[in-house]
């Protein structure tokens, strides 16, 4: 817009250059053609369209004259325009050079404000008044209304409406204190069913696959329950309470060895599958990544291979609920170095046979 105002300024000077030697009668005659010029373009234009630049250019040619001098001139605008435009380009220089003080609070600081949203983020059910007393019991001191402020500007909603739990959130939450346990069948080549038992913890996703039989009795379950208890002894484990379902191959004498071992039984519902989820999800992957691609001879073969797989689950397979991590090997340092990261030397091992690849760096 500055350029246009000096265009236009260096133009109408080289126009007052060319007025300077006409005469008053000239001049008259091209005055009265321009006004009739523009009786013309009133008739044809319902409302001219002015450009910011078009306005301050006026504005300043006409502002000097007197107010009934400038209502008998023959405009394209009502005079109260042209002085509205006037009026328009004082405010702008007068907030050009005259900066405003700011009124009303300072604002908070930013500290301030990512701990009050950290703080409901972290307790759904804190409401801006608890979250509050909170900041007052660390010594900070902001007003109530600062922090419903600062929660409705981020449209973080009221706690009653925050305030709810999802299955997912609830054993997340209680997964230390989760443990789970099922039965599923194979077939070797020769087509003869096999039952395994398997447990995993919700916590750590570590899986224990307990045994394997053609004949899952009651006593050959009971027992598995006891060495079940006995590795969860020695590992040191909190579980409370055990997942499993209604199969009648779990007896009231394999819910006594749990309970008498502080295991508290907890039965999903029935055909309902997703109440053991974890549990159902690692027999998919253990079919998807086991069991589909080998050739199960007997059930000697298939304890050796089950057990190869729970070496491999537990102490390689990265797991997405644990950060990419194994259950029993946590993350390694990430590489900084650029000279490590050109030069990789990676290592395959392979188990059985090829089905099952881990990779480590070279010693």
């Amino acid at each position: 817009m500055l350029l246009r105002l000096a265009y236009l300024a260096v133009t109408n000077t080289f126009t007052l250059l060319r007025l300077l030697p006409m005469s008053d009668r000239d001049k008259d005659i091209e005055i009265l053609a321009l006004r009739h010029q523009l009786l013309v373009l009133q008739r044809q234009v319902g409302k001219p369209a002015f450009t910011d630049t078009d306005r301050a250019v006026l504005a300043g040619l006409l502002h000097h004259l007197p107010t009934d001098k400038l209502r008998r001139l023959l405009l394209l605008v009502r005079p109260d325009t042209i002085l509205r435009w006037h009026r328009d380009l004082l405010k702008r220089r007068h907030a050009a050079t005259c900066t405003p003080r700011r009124r009303g609070r300072p604002p908070t600081v930013r500290s301030i404000r990512t701990l009050v949203l950290r703080l409901a983020r972290e307790n759904s059910s804190w409401g801006y008044r608890r979250i509050h007393g909170e900041l007052a019991a660390l010594g900070i001191k902001v007003a109530a209304s600062t922090v419903w402020e600062i929660l409705r500007e981020h449209g973080i909603p009221p706690a009653p409406e925050r305030d709810s739990t999802t299955w997912a959130d609830f054993l997340r939450s209680q997964a230390h204190a989760l443990l789970a346990c099922d039965l599923f069948e194979t077939r070797t080549l020769t087509g003869s069913r096999l039952y395994v038992f398997a447990a995993i913890e919700h916590a750590t996703r570590r899986v224990r696959i307990l045994g394997a039989t053609a004949y899952p009795t009651a006593d050959w379950v009971v027992q598995l329950g006891r060495n079940l208890v006995m590795d969860l002894e020695d590992a040191g484990s909190r579980a409370r309470f055990l997942i499993r379902d209604r199969d009648s191959k779990f007896t009231a004498a394999f819910d006594a060895v749990l309970a008498d071992a502080g295991l508290e039984i907890v039965k999903s519902g029935v055909r309902m599958p997703r109440m053991n989820s974890i549990m159902e999800r690692w027999i998919q992957t253990c079919r998807r990544e086991l069991l589909d691609r080998t050739l199960i001879w007997d059930q000697r073969h298939l304890l050796h291979t089950l057990r190869e797989f729970e070496s491999f689950y537990n102490g390689h397979r990265p797991h997405r609920a644990l950060g990419q991590a194994a259950p029993l090997r946590p993350l390694p340092e990430p590489i900084t170095e650029a000279g490590q990261i050109r030069h990789l030397e990676i290592h395959r091992r392979d188990r059985l046979g090829g089905t099952l690849h881990e990779y480590q760096h070279a010693a």
